[in-house]
């Protein structure tokens, strides 16, 4: 007799939550010695010496020279514990451990393919940095905006003809009908998502702890949609993210690259899709939307009146300028994008009712 029964939401619990911590464990044992891989192989940054309008970044490489070399493509490390936990739960769920295996058709099949396709289109884009290949040492910004279109144009295709995705969700007001348009947003917003948060990730920690924010968001908005195996991809993520900061932190030991940055933004465009909660995401992940904000303003600027209206773009970059200590305006940041990702999340959870 089973004196203390397990419910179905403990179950629950254990798949997500045992995710979590499994690819935090597993991230933070192989983080030591793929940090020292990276050194002993010379895996490390370039610092670039030209801005995005194709002029000399002096600013940007006065501020940052002395992070040149530090190991890079941290990335990797994220999203391969997250791929060692969701193999492993093909077996912990056959032994009865995990409720379900986390390779689902329905929820995570487009998730994972985001994550490992952008992530080595970032990872080739980084190589390009460490041995300084091309103009801008890496991947030249058109050649890589086309291929992530293609990439989104088949994901908006998949989500449209495959699984129906037809119409938005307004919270408070209801579903929206959009039709055939649904393909170019489904486009916009994996462009949008992938390069914000590839913007972000230009100081020590920032980009980690904002992903581990917006990731700690979507998987409480899966789970209350009943997105029970997207909220444990979330957590998976979230927690091979949170072992990655805890080497990110300033100074950091490594960073994640494009691999990381590009590929996680994708995948977090990709999740805002699948809970239908696009009208969140600028909540969610607040800072990058500031951060993509500040480069269109700057370059802006620079084109039409030939003034920047920052000192450096992305705007972490401005404040550090300013003065403010890395640490700080990491901390300030991550501040800020926590109070509007727990807005976005209240938004939500109140428009599951509509």
């Amino acid at each position: 007799m089973n004196i203390f029964p397990i419910t179905e939401q403990v179950r629950h619990m254990i798949l997500i939550l045992g995710s979590g911590f499994l690819s935090f464990a597993i991230s933070m044992t192989l983080a030591p010695w793929f940090i020292r891989q990276l050194r002993k192989y010379k895996i490390g940054k370039s610092i670039r010496e030209i801005a995005s309008d194709g002029k000399a970044a002096a600013l940007f490489h006065k501020l940052h020279a002395k992070k040149a070399g530090t190991p890079t493509m941290g990335g990797l490390l994220i999203w391969g514990s997250s791929m060692a936990v969701i193999l492993l739960s093909r077996f912990l769920s056959y032994i009865g451990v995990f409720e379900s295996s986390l390779l689902n058709r329905k929820e995570t099949y487009l998730p994972i393919f985001t994550l490992i396709t952008v992530g080595l289109l970032g990872a080739v884009d980084d190589w390009f940095n460490i041995k300084e290949i091309g103009k801008n040492k890496g991947i030249n910004i058109k050649p890589k905006f086309l291929l992530l279109t293609i990439f989104a144009i088949l994901g908006s295709l998949w989500f449209y003809f495959k699984l129906g995705y037809d119409q938005i969700h307004i919270p408070g007001v209801g579903d929206f009908f959009i039709g055939i348009w649904y393909i170019p947003l489904f486009i916009f917003i994996i462009q949008a998502s992938a390069n914000s948060v590839n913007f972000s990730d230009g100081l020590d920690g920032l980009a980690g702890g904002l992903l581990i924010i917006a990731f700690g968001a979507y998987g409480v908005l899966a789970y209350a949609q009943g997105l029970l195996i997207l909220a444990a991809l979330c957590a998976v993520i979230f927690g091979s993210t949170l072992a990655f900061l805890w080497f990110n932190i300033p100074p950091a030991s490594f960073y994640m690259g494009d691999t990381g940055s590009f590929a996680l933004g994708a995948t977090l465009g990709v999740m805002a899709m699948m809970t239908d909660t696009i009208l969140i995401l600028p909540f969610i992940a607040f800072i990058p939307v500031i951060e993509t904000l500040s480069v269109i303003i700057q370059l802006t600027s620079k084109k039409l009146f030939g003034k920047k209206v920052f000192h450096i773009a992305p705007i972490h970059h401005h404040f550090e300028h300013l003065g403010w200590p890395e640490a700080q305006v990491v901390m300030r940041f991550w501040i800020v994008g926590g109070l509007l990702a727990s807005a976005g999340l209240i938004l939500g959870l109140i428009g599951l009712g509509t």
